[in-house]
């Protein structure tokens, strides 16, 4: 998802591809956009430590 949005806004950004209106992810100015970022990767770093923990020790 991250990878395509900044594929995305920098091929708009250079003229390759459409407008969209799609934002830089974390760098983009924007609180709604940054703190929706932020807590994606917030979850995923969360299910990533538990099943790290889950694992390690059983």
């Amino acid at each position: 998802m991250l990878l395509f949005q900044q594929i995305q806004n920098i091929g708009m950004t250079i003229g390759v591809f459409p407008i969209t209106g799609i934002t830089l992810p974390f760098i983009s100015y924007g609180g709604s956009s940054l703190l929706s970022y932020m807590l994606i990767v917030g979850i995923i770093l969360n299910i990533s430590m538990e099943k790290n923990r889950r694992y390690k020790y059983k």
